[in-house]
């Protein structure tokens, strides 16, 4: 990583600036064989997954054999590669320039069958059928709060131990917050290990009569409360449920804590992944700060839909001041501003000078001395068309200073961001003004994460 030079500009009314900032070097990162997982999260809506596309697609035509894992349900990453849709199997990705020996595969998580799968591996089939068939387990494999970002880790852990990918690139899930994809494991391994659970598989553990009497006379009461509260259907089911996944709690809490492990592993590069606005470079700052308390290895931010422009050396002020002037024609470039027009017999919006020749009579001096107006058709047309020359100008000049406005906020908001965390390398990605489709445009997006060009302004 180096740092970004200082501004040739020192001048330029735009780049006021705080202090450089780490560049990101995306290419070393994803060309590194030591790195193994790169895991792109953040808020929603931020460009994870194309992110995650983009840095898939150019690290397989550098020569890595990559998958990558999406969790967006909306299967742009599948559009966006020519696949007709993805699931949970990963599949190759046709059209990737292989010439350096790479590969692409995608895949996009299906978090009941991966629930199932994990279900089918570690019991017997009998077992396995009864869990599968469970109302209680249908209810929590589809949808119990975590279970997809748990099971998300889990899949990341099964890739990890096949050893057939040189590069697992993780989409994380579009969670409400960016810390629920590490929070996750943790829940659901304290929901698996909570009182509840253990008091619903006492019973089962106990066993035979001695098991029925402890039922009866210990949980009478607990389980009639419950019986209450879920109805008593569900609650025999959460008890069959409880009894036949008995053997299978402890390999989820040593698949958790292993793929937590594997998160931490140098092996394993974060980026997170933030749009130049407050709310989203917010999130990215808690989980920066999350990511150095639990030890796991931050490679840099990547700050999407950055709006930049060719012409920062024109402020919103000025603009807006010139368009001013050519709205409202009669004090445009007058030395004496409306003091010098105040008698002034010109017309509202005449393009002349108001210091006209005017004879002793009065009236507007003509070449034959008459005192007659003059008939000047073509110059009317002259006028009118310079009149429209100049609202058009005022309008795209209005344009160009919401467009520095705009710049200015982001610029703002990114300068926030890196004072309170001037370690973190960024990567700036301008945006585009459509939606990615194609290789082509995450072509695109790669090669503008690689160039490590600034789209804000820097700020000294």
């Amino acid at each position: 990583m180096s740092r970004r030079p200082e501004p040739a500009q020192a001048n330029d009314p735009v780049r006021h600036h705080l202090s450089p900032t780490l560049s990101l070097d995306i290419d070393p990162l994803i060309e590194n064989p030591d790195t193994r997982i790169v895991v792109c999260c953040g808020s929603g809506g931020v460009g994870k997954t194309t992110t995650a596309a983009a840095l898939g697609l150019r690290a397989a035509e550098r020569g890595r054999k990559v998958v990558v894992l999406t969790i967006d349900p909306a299967r742009r990453l599948a559009q966006s590669m020519g696949i007709d849709s993805l699931d949970n199997t990963p599949r190759r990705v046709k059209d990737v320039d292989d010439s350096a020996g790479g590969e692409l595969h995608a895949m996009m998580l299906d978090m009941k069958r991966t629930f199932d799968e994990i279900v089918e591996a570690h019991a017997d089939p009998a077992r396995a059928a009864a869990i599968l068939g469970n109302p209680f387990y249908q209810s929590l494999s589809a949808g119990f709060a975590g279970t997809q970002e748990y099971m998300a880790m889990e899949k990341l852990g099964q890739l990890r131990s096949r050893d057939e990918w040189d590069l697992i690139v993780v989409d994380t899930p579009p969670s409400r917050s960016a810390l629920d994809f590490l929070d996750a494991p943790k829940r659901l391994g304290s929901f698996l290990d909570g009182k509840l659970i253990r008091v619903l598989l006492a019973p089962a553990k106990v066993g035979g009569r001695a098991g029925m009497k402890f039922l009866n006379v210990g949980m009478s009461m607990m389980t009639g409360a419950l019986g209450k509260v879920l109805g008593g259907q569900l609650l025999k089911d959460v008890q069959t449920f409880v009894a036949a996944m008995d053997s299978m709690f402890g390999g989820f809490r040593t698949r958790a804590d292993a793929t937590y492990k594997l998160l931490q592993a140098p092996g394993t590069a974060f980026l997170v992944v933030a749009a130049p606005e407050r709310d989203a470079l917010r999130e990215a700052a808690y989980f920066v700060e999350r990511l150095a308390a639990e030890d796991m290895p931050l490679a840099g931010l990547v700050l999407n839909r950055v709006h930049g422009s060719g012409a920062d050396r024109l402020s919103a002020e000025r603009a807006l001041a010139a368009a001013e002037n050519l709205e409202d024609s009669r004090i445009v470039d007058q030395g004496d501003g409306k003091a010098g027009l105040r008698n002034s017999p010109d017309t509202y919006g005449s393009s002349e000078s108001p210091a006209r020749n005017v004879t002793d009579g009065g009236s507007p001096a003509t070449e034959d001395g008459t005192g007659a107006a003059p008939e000047h058709p073509a110059a009317d047309g002259d006028a009118d068309a310079e009149r429209s020359v100049d609202r058009l100008t005022a309008g795209l000049l209005r344009l160009h200073a919401e467009r520095m406005q705009l710049l200015s906020r982001e610029q703002r908001t990114r300068d926030r961001f890196t004072a309170l965390h001037p370690e973190v390398a960024v990567a700036e990605v301008a945006a585009l003004p459509g939606d990615v489709h194609d290789l082509a445009g995450l072509r695109d997006i790669g090669e503008r994460l690689a160039a490590g060009r600034p789209e804000l302004p820097e700020t000294p």
